[in-house]
Protein backbone atom coordinates (compact mmCIF):
# COMPACT_ATOMS: atom_id res chain seq x y z
CA UNK A 1 0.00 0.00 0.00
CA UNK A 2 1.09 3.55 -0.72
CA UNK A 3 -0.36 7.03 -0.82
CA UNK A 4 -2.81 9.15 1.13
CA UNK A 5 -5.70 7.73 3.16
CA UNK A 6 -9.24 8.96 2.53
CA UNK A 7 -10.78 11.45 4.99
CA UNK A 8 -7.43 12.55 6.45
CA UNK A 9 -4.22 14.22 5.35
CA UNK A 10 -2.02 11.27 6.22
CA UNK A 11 0.03 8.99 4.00
CA UNK A 12 0.71 5.32 4.63
CA UNK A 13 4.50 5.64 4.46
CA UNK A 14 4.51 8.16 7.33
CA UNK A 15 2.40 5.86 9.50
CA UNK A 16 4.68 2.90 8.72
CA UNK A 17 7.82 4.80 9.68
CA UNK A 18 6.31 6.31 12.80
CA UNK A 19 4.94 2.99 14.02
CA UNK A 20 7.99 0.87 13.18
CA UNK A 21 10.61 3.11 14.74
CA UNK A 22 8.74 4.87 17.56
CA UNK A 23 5.56 3.18 18.67
CA UNK A 24 5.73 -0.56 18.10
CA UNK A 25 8.84 -1.41 20.18
CA UNK A 26 7.43 0.47 23.18
CA UNK A 27 3.84 -0.73 22.92
CA UNK A 28 5.13 -4.31 22.67
CA UNK A 29 7.06 -3.88 25.94
CA UNK A 30 4.03 -2.30 27.60
CA UNK A 31 1.78 -5.23 26.66
CA UNK A 32 4.16 -7.61 28.43
CA UNK A 33 3.88 -5.82 31.77
CA UNK A 34 1.59 -7.29 34.43
CA UNK A 35 -0.90 -4.42 34.41
CA UNK A 36 -1.65 -4.93 30.70
CA UNK A 37 -1.31 -8.69 30.27
CA UNK A 38 -4.20 -9.71 32.55
CA UNK A 39 -7.67 -9.00 31.16
CA UNK A 40 -10.86 -9.88 33.01
CA UNK A 41 -13.55 -11.17 30.68
CA UNK A 42 -16.80 -13.13 30.81
CA UNK A 43 -16.73 -15.68 28.00
CA UNK A 44 -19.98 -17.32 29.15
CA UNK A 45 -22.39 -14.47 28.49
CA UNK A 46 -25.24 -15.74 26.31
CA UNK A 47 -25.72 -14.38 22.81
CA UNK A 48 -28.49 -11.76 23.08
CA UNK A 49 -29.57 -11.97 19.42
CA UNK A 50 -30.06 -15.61 18.48
CA UNK A 51 -30.03 -19.09 19.97
CA UNK A 52 -26.50 -20.28 20.66
CA UNK A 53 -25.16 -22.35 17.75
CA UNK A 54 -22.96 -24.32 20.11
CA UNK A 55 -19.38 -23.65 21.09
CA UNK A 56 -16.37 -24.55 19.02
CA UNK A 57 -14.99 -27.90 20.17
CA UNK A 58 -11.61 -27.47 18.49
CA UNK A 59 -8.91 -27.48 21.18
CA UNK A 60 -7.32 -24.26 19.88
CA UNK A 61 -10.60 -22.42 20.52
CA UNK A 62 -10.10 -22.95 24.24
CA UNK A 63 -9.00 -20.11 26.52
CA UNK A 64 -7.05 -21.03 29.65
CA UNK A 65 -8.12 -18.76 32.53
CA UNK A 66 -5.43 -17.56 34.89
CA UNK A 67 -5.21 -19.21 38.34
CA UNK A 68 -6.11 -16.80 41.12
CA UNK A 69 -2.65 -17.27 42.63
CA UNK A 70 -0.95 -15.88 39.52
CA UNK A 71 -2.87 -12.56 39.48
CA UNK A 72 -0.89 -9.69 41.04
CA UNK A 73 -2.44 -8.73 44.35
CA UNK A 74 -3.11 -5.14 43.27
CA UNK A 75 -5.12 -6.25 40.24
CA UNK A 76 -7.52 -8.65 41.95
CA UNK A 77 -10.90 -7.00 42.39
CA UNK A 78 -12.27 -7.36 45.88
CA UNK A 79 -9.02 -8.29 47.59
CA UNK A 80 -8.50 -7.02 51.11
CA UNK A 81 -6.27 -4.21 52.40
CA UNK A 82 -6.89 -1.99 49.39
CA UNK A 83 -6.52 1.28 51.22
CA UNK A 84 -3.49 2.71 52.89
CA UNK A 85 -5.42 4.10 55.84
CA UNK A 86 -6.74 1.43 58.22
CA UNK A 87 -10.50 1.27 58.41
CA UNK A 88 -10.97 1.86 62.14
CA UNK A 89 -14.69 2.37 62.33
CA UNK A 90 -17.67 0.79 60.67
CA UNK A 91 -18.31 3.72 58.31
CA UNK A 92 -14.80 3.52 56.89
CA UNK A 93 -15.07 -0.24 56.70
CA UNK A 94 -18.37 0.03 54.85
CA UNK A 95 -16.89 2.54 52.41
CA UNK A 96 -13.88 0.31 51.81
CA UNK A 97 -16.08 -2.70 51.17
CA UNK A 98 -18.24 -0.66 48.82
CA UNK A 99 -15.17 0.50 46.92
CA UNK A 100 -13.81 -3.03 46.76
CA UNK A 101 -16.97 -4.14 45.01
CA UNK A 102 -16.41 -1.51 42.34
CA UNK A 103 -13.63 -3.08 40.33
CA UNK A 104 -13.51 0.01 38.12
CA UNK A 105 -11.57 1.80 40.83
CA UNK A 106 -9.81 -0.94 42.73
CA UNK A 107 -7.31 -1.95 40.14
CA UNK A 108 -6.58 1.35 38.42
CA UNK A 109 -5.47 3.49 41.35
CA UNK A 110 -2.74 3.35 43.95
CA UNK A 111 -3.46 2.70 47.64
CA UNK A 112 -2.98 6.37 48.43
CA UNK A 113 -5.41 7.50 45.75
CA UNK A 114 -8.30 5.13 46.25
CA UNK A 115 -9.94 6.49 49.37
CA UNK A 116 -10.66 9.82 47.73
CA UNK A 117 -12.21 8.03 44.77
CA UNK A 118 -14.96 6.11 46.55
CA UNK A 119 -17.64 8.63 45.59
CA UNK A 120 -16.20 8.98 42.12
CA UNK A 121 -16.53 5.24 41.64
CA UNK A 122 -20.26 5.39 42.25
CA UNK A 123 -20.70 7.68 39.28
CA UNK A 124 -22.56 5.92 36.53
CA UNK A 125 -21.10 6.93 33.19
CA UNK A 126 -23.01 4.42 31.10
CA UNK A 127 -24.10 7.23 28.79
CA UNK A 128 -20.48 7.66 27.72
CA UNK A 129 -19.83 4.00 26.97
CA UNK A 130 -19.59 2.82 23.38
CA UNK A 131 -19.40 -0.80 24.55
CA UNK A 132 -21.44 -3.24 26.54
CA UNK A 133 -19.11 -3.87 29.48
CA UNK A 134 -18.79 -7.20 31.26
CA UNK A 135 -19.81 -7.22 34.90
CA UNK A 136 -16.49 -7.86 36.62
CA UNK A 137 -18.30 -9.08 39.74
CA UNK A 138 -19.96 -11.93 37.86
CA UNK A 139 -18.74 -15.37 38.96
CA UNK A 140 -18.30 -16.15 35.25
CA UNK A 141 -15.79 -13.32 34.77
CA UNK A 142 -12.23 -14.64 34.83
CA UNK A 143 -8.77 -13.22 34.38
CA UNK A 144 -6.98 -14.29 31.20
CA UNK A 145 -3.26 -13.95 30.54
CA UNK A 146 -3.22 -12.45 27.06
CA UNK A 147 0.39 -13.50 26.45
CA UNK A 148 -0.54 -17.17 26.97
CA UNK A 149 -3.68 -16.96 24.80
CA UNK A 150 -2.52 -15.24 21.59
CA UNK A 151 -4.88 -14.23 18.81
CA UNK A 152 -4.50 -16.71 15.96
CA UNK A 153 -6.38 -19.00 13.56
CA UNK A 154 -8.19 -21.68 15.53
CA UNK A 155 -10.20 -23.48 12.84
CA UNK A 156 -13.43 -21.69 13.85
CA UNK A 157 -15.42 -21.09 10.65
CA UNK A 158 -18.68 -21.79 8.85
CA UNK A 159 -22.21 -20.51 9.50
CA UNK A 160 -21.53 -19.36 13.07
CA UNK A 161 -18.58 -17.14 12.13
CA UNK A 162 -20.44 -15.95 9.04
CA UNK A 163 -23.50 -14.94 11.04
CA UNK A 164 -21.48 -12.75 13.42
CA UNK A 165 -19.93 -10.61 10.68
CA UNK A 166 -23.12 -10.58 8.63
CA UNK A 167 -25.02 -9.19 11.63
CA UNK A 168 -22.35 -6.56 12.25
CA UNK A 169 -22.42 -5.30 8.68
CA UNK A 170 -26.09 -5.77 7.85
CA UNK A 171 -27.69 -4.49 11.04
CA UNK A 172 -25.13 -2.22 12.65
CA UNK A 173 -23.06 -0.63 9.93
CA UNK A 174 -24.03 2.67 8.35
CA UNK A 175 -23.86 1.80 4.69
CA UNK A 176 -25.33 2.68 1.28
CA UNK A 177 -25.98 0.14 -1.46
CA UNK A 178 -24.25 -3.19 -1.13
CA UNK A 179 -21.61 -4.43 -3.51
CA UNK A 180 -20.13 -7.88 -4.09
CA UNK A 181 -20.43 -9.84 -0.80
CA UNK A 182 -19.74 -13.60 -0.83
CA UNK A 183 -21.54 -14.21 2.45
CA UNK A 184 -23.17 -17.57 1.79
CA UNK A 185 -22.33 -19.70 4.83
CA UNK A 186 -22.39 -22.82 2.66
CA UNK A 187 -19.71 -21.39 0.40
CA UNK A 188 -16.08 -22.36 1.14
CA UNK A 189 -15.23 -20.42 4.28
CA UNK A 190 -11.97 -18.65 5.03
CA UNK A 191 -12.42 -19.42 8.70
CA UNK A 192 -12.18 -17.55 11.97
CA UNK A 193 -13.88 -14.25 12.56
CA UNK A 194 -12.62 -13.31 9.13
CA UNK A 195 -15.40 -14.19 6.70
CA UNK A 196 -15.48 -11.92 3.67
CA UNK A 197 -17.81 -8.92 3.62
CA UNK A 198 -17.69 -6.02 1.19
CA UNK A 199 -19.46 -2.66 0.96
CA UNK A 200 -19.03 0.62 -0.82
CA UNK A 201 -19.27 3.78 1.30
CA UNK A 202 -19.47 6.29 -1.55
CA UNK A 203 -22.00 9.00 -0.74
CA UNK A 204 -21.98 8.58 3.03
CA UNK A 205 -21.41 11.58 5.31
CA UNK A 206 -18.05 11.72 7.10
CA UNK A 207 -19.34 10.29 10.38
CA UNK A 208 -20.91 7.26 8.73
CA UNK A 209 -17.84 6.68 6.55
CA UNK A 210 -15.70 6.80 9.69
CA UNK A 211 -17.93 4.28 11.45
CA UNK A 212 -17.88 1.88 8.51
CA UNK A 213 -14.12 2.17 8.09
CA UNK A 214 -13.48 1.50 11.77
CA UNK A 215 -15.50 -1.73 11.62
CA UNK A 216 -13.83 -2.73 8.36
CA UNK A 217 -10.41 -1.92 9.89
CA UNK A 218 -11.21 -4.06 12.92
CA UNK A 219 -12.26 -6.87 10.58
CA UNK A 220 -9.00 -6.49 8.62
CA UNK A 221 -6.95 -6.55 11.83
CA UNK A 222 -8.57 -9.82 12.94
CA UNK A 223 -8.09 -11.30 9.45
CA UNK A 224 -4.42 -10.32 9.44
CA UNK A 225 -3.76 -11.97 12.79
CA UNK A 226 -5.45 -15.16 11.62
CA UNK A 227 -3.23 -15.21 8.52
CA UNK A 228 -0.04 -14.26 10.38
CA UNK A 229 -0.46 -16.89 13.11
CA UNK A 230 -1.95 -19.85 11.26
CA UNK A 231 -1.82 -23.55 12.12
CA UNK A 232 0.42 -24.71 9.28
CA UNK A 233 0.79 -28.32 10.38
CA UNK A 234 0.35 -30.54 13.40
CA UNK A 235 2.85 -33.37 13.52
CA UNK A 236 3.11 -35.74 16.49
CA UNK A 237 1.03 -33.41 18.59
CA UNK A 238 3.39 -30.48 18.07
CA UNK A 239 1.60 -27.75 16.13
CA UNK A 240 3.60 -25.41 13.93
CA UNK A 241 2.21 -21.87 13.69
CA UNK A 242 3.30 -19.23 11.22
CA UNK A 243 2.33 -16.87 8.36
CA UNK A 244 0.00 -18.31 5.74
CA UNK A 245 0.70 -16.22 2.63
CA UNK A 246 -1.88 -18.06 0.56
CA UNK A 247 -4.60 -17.23 3.09
CA UNK A 248 -3.48 -13.60 3.24
CA UNK A 249 -3.62 -13.37 -0.56
CA UNK A 250 -7.10 -14.87 -0.61
CA UNK A 251 -8.38 -12.20 1.79
CA UNK A 252 -6.52 -9.12 0.56
CA UNK A 253 -5.15 -9.52 -2.96
CA UNK A 254 -7.03 -7.25 -5.44
CA UNK A 255 -7.42 -10.13 -7.91
CA UNK A 256 -8.97 -12.38 -5.25
CA UNK A 257 -11.27 -9.72 -3.75
CA UNK A 258 -12.53 -7.86 -6.83
CA UNK A 259 -10.26 -4.94 -5.93
CA UNK A 260 -11.52 -4.62 -2.34
CA UNK A 261 -8.49 -6.01 -0.49
CA UNK A 262 -6.29 -2.89 -0.52
CA UNK A 263 -9.22 -0.78 0.70
CA UNK A 264 -9.68 -3.13 3.66
CA UNK A 265 -6.01 -2.69 4.52
CA UNK A 266 -6.33 1.08 4.23
CA UNK A 267 -9.17 0.88 6.73
CA UNK A 268 -6.77 -0.84 9.12
CA UNK A 269 -4.47 2.19 8.84
CA UNK A 270 -7.46 4.42 9.48
CA UNK A 271 -8.32 2.43 12.61
CA UNK A 272 -4.70 2.87 13.74
CA UNK A 273 -4.97 6.64 13.28
CA UNK A 274 -8.18 6.86 15.32
CA UNK A 275 -6.71 4.88 18.23
CA UNK A 276 -3.43 6.82 17.99
CA UNK A 277 -5.40 10.07 18.22
CA UNK A 278 -7.24 8.79 21.29
CA UNK A 279 -3.94 7.95 23.02
CA UNK A 280 -2.65 11.46 22.37
CA UNK A 281 -5.89 12.96 23.77
CA UNK A 282 -6.09 10.87 26.95
CA UNK A 283 -2.55 11.69 28.12
CA UNK A 284 -3.67 14.35 30.67
CA UNK A 285 -5.78 11.74 32.45
CA UNK A 286 -2.69 9.60 33.15
CA UNK A 287 -0.24 12.43 33.68
CA UNK A 288 -1.92 13.19 37.01
CA UNK A 289 -0.05 11.85 40.04
CA UNK A 290 -3.32 10.55 41.45
CA UNK A 291 -3.57 7.80 38.79
CA UNK A 292 -1.21 4.83 38.92
CA UNK A 293 -1.09 1.60 36.95
CA UNK A 294 -1.52 -0.26 40.21
CA UNK A 295 -0.51 -3.93 40.58
CA UNK A 296 0.92 -3.81 44.09
CA UNK A 297 4.54 -3.82 42.89
CA UNK A 298 5.61 -0.19 43.33
CA UNK A 299 8.77 -0.43 41.21
CA UNK A 300 7.03 -2.14 38.28
CA UNK A 301 4.06 0.23 38.52
CA UNK A 302 6.36 3.26 38.26
CA UNK A 303 8.16 1.77 35.26
CA UNK A 304 4.88 0.93 33.52
CA UNK A 305 3.55 4.45 33.98
CA UNK A 306 6.83 5.99 32.76
CA UNK A 307 6.70 3.82 29.62
CA UNK A 308 3.05 4.70 29.00
CA UNK A 309 3.76 8.44 29.37
CA UNK A 310 6.71 8.03 26.99
CA UNK A 311 4.35 6.51 24.41
CA UNK A 312 1.92 9.40 24.93
CA UNK A 313 4.76 11.87 24.18
CA UNK A 314 5.45 10.01 20.95
CA UNK A 315 1.78 10.05 19.93
CA UNK A 316 1.68 13.82 20.45
CA UNK A 317 4.70 14.24 18.18
CA UNK A 318 2.90 12.66 15.21
CA UNK A 319 2.14 15.47 12.76
CA UNK A 320 -0.65 13.93 10.67
CA UNK A 321 -3.36 13.14 13.23
CA UNK A 322 -6.96 12.58 12.20
CA UNK A 323 -9.02 15.67 13.05
CA UNK A 324 -12.01 14.37 14.99
CA UNK A 325 -13.34 17.95 15.34
CA UNK A 326 -14.67 17.61 11.80
CA UNK A 327 -17.10 14.97 13.06
CA UNK A 328 -20.52 15.87 14.42
CA UNK A 329 -19.88 19.48 13.55
CA UNK A 330 -23.27 20.26 12.00
CA UNK A 331 -26.27 21.81 13.74
CA UNK A 332 -26.30 20.88 17.44
CA UNK A 333 -29.53 18.89 17.41
CA UNK A 334 -28.62 16.86 14.33
CA UNK A 335 -25.05 16.32 15.54
CA UNK A 336 -26.20 15.11 18.94
CA UNK A 337 -28.68 12.70 17.38
CA UNK A 338 -26.07 11.31 14.97
CA UNK A 339 -23.52 10.91 17.77
CA UNK A 340 -26.04 8.93 19.85
CA UNK A 341 -26.87 6.75 16.85
CA UNK A 342 -23.13 6.20 16.37
CA UNK A 343 -22.74 5.17 20.02
CA UNK A 344 -25.71 2.79 20.03
CA UNK A 345 -24.64 1.11 16.77
CA UNK A 346 -21.20 0.48 18.22
CA UNK A 347 -22.60 -0.73 21.53
CA UNK A 348 -24.68 -3.26 19.61
CA UNK A 349 -21.57 -4.53 17.84
CA UNK A 350 -19.89 -5.09 21.21
CA UNK A 351 -22.89 -7.22 22.26
CA UNK A 352 -22.66 -9.29 19.07
CA UNK A 353 -19.17 -10.39 20.18
CA UNK A 354 -20.92 -12.51 22.83
CA UNK A 355 -22.30 -14.58 19.93
CA UNK A 356 -18.88 -15.77 18.76
CA UNK A 357 -18.72 -19.54 19.22
CA UNK A 358 -14.94 -19.83 19.66
CA UNK A 359 -13.71 -18.66 23.06
CA UNK A 360 -10.34 -17.44 21.81
CA UNK A 361 -11.98 -15.52 18.94
CA UNK A 362 -14.54 -14.15 21.40
CA UNK A 363 -11.80 -13.03 23.80
CA UNK A 364 -9.92 -11.05 21.16
CA UNK A 365 -13.10 -9.80 19.50
CA UNK A 366 -14.40 -8.45 22.81
CA UNK A 367 -11.03 -6.95 23.75
CA UNK A 368 -10.49 -5.16 20.43
CA UNK A 369 -14.08 -3.94 20.31
CA UNK A 370 -13.80 -2.59 23.84
CA UNK A 371 -10.46 -0.97 22.96
CA UNK A 372 -12.00 0.83 20.00
CA UNK A 373 -15.04 1.78 22.07
CA UNK A 374 -12.71 3.27 24.69
CA UNK A 375 -10.90 5.25 21.98
CA UNK A 376 -14.23 6.69 20.79
CA UNK A 377 -15.22 7.53 24.36
CA UNK A 378 -11.95 9.45 24.76
CA UNK A 379 -12.33 11.36 21.49
CA UNK A 380 -15.82 12.48 22.48
CA UNK A 381 -14.69 13.55 25.99
CA UNK A 382 -11.90 16.02 25.22
CA UNK A 383 -13.33 18.88 27.31
CA UNK A 384 -13.91 16.62 30.31
CA UNK A 385 -10.35 15.27 30.11
CA UNK A 386 -8.83 18.75 29.84
CA UNK A 387 -10.70 19.94 32.92
CA UNK A 388 -9.77 17.03 35.22
CA UNK A 389 -8.45 18.24 38.61
CA UNK A 390 -4.94 17.09 39.53
CA UNK A 391 -5.53 15.60 42.97
CA UNK A 392 -9.24 15.05 43.44
CA UNK A 393 -11.97 12.91 41.92
CA UNK A 394 -13.89 14.03 38.88
CA UNK A 395 -17.29 12.89 37.72
CA UNK A 396 -16.67 14.15 34.21
CA UNK A 397 -14.47 11.35 32.89
CA UNK A 398 -13.14 8.04 34.13
CA UNK A 399 -11.59 4.88 32.73
CA UNK A 400 -11.82 1.47 34.34
CA UNK A 401 -8.80 -0.78 34.38
CA UNK A 402 -10.56 -3.01 31.83
CA UNK A 403 -10.92 -0.09 29.42
CA UNK A 404 -7.27 0.87 29.84
CA UNK A 405 -6.05 -2.69 29.25
CA UNK A 406 -8.36 -3.07 26.23
CA UNK A 407 -7.27 0.26 24.71
CA UNK A 408 -3.55 -0.52 24.90
CA UNK A 409 -3.89 -4.11 23.68
CA UNK A 410 -6.27 -3.21 20.85
CA UNK A 411 -3.84 -0.54 19.67
CA UNK A 412 -1.04 -3.08 20.04
CA UNK A 413 -2.91 -5.41 17.73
Amino acid sequence: LTGVLDDCLCDIESIDDFNTFKIFPKIQKLQERDYFRYYKVNLKRPCPFWADDGHCSIKDCHVEPCPESKIPVGIKAGSSNKYSKAANNSKELEDCEQANKLGAVNSTLSNQSKEAFIDWARYDDSQDHFCELDDERSPDAQYVDLLLNPERYTGYKGPSAWRVWNSIYEENCFKPRSVYRPLNPLAPSRGGLGSVCLFSWTGLCLEKRVFYKLISGLHASINLHLCANYLLEETWGKPRWGPNVKEFTRRFDPAETKGEGPRRLKNLYFLYLIELRALSKVAPYFERAVVDLYTGNGHEDAESKALLLDIFRDTKSFHMHFDEKSMFAGDKKGAKSLKEEFRLHFKNISRIMDCVGCDKCRLWGKLQTQGLGTALKILFSEKEIQSLPENSPSKGFQLTRQEIVALVNAFGR
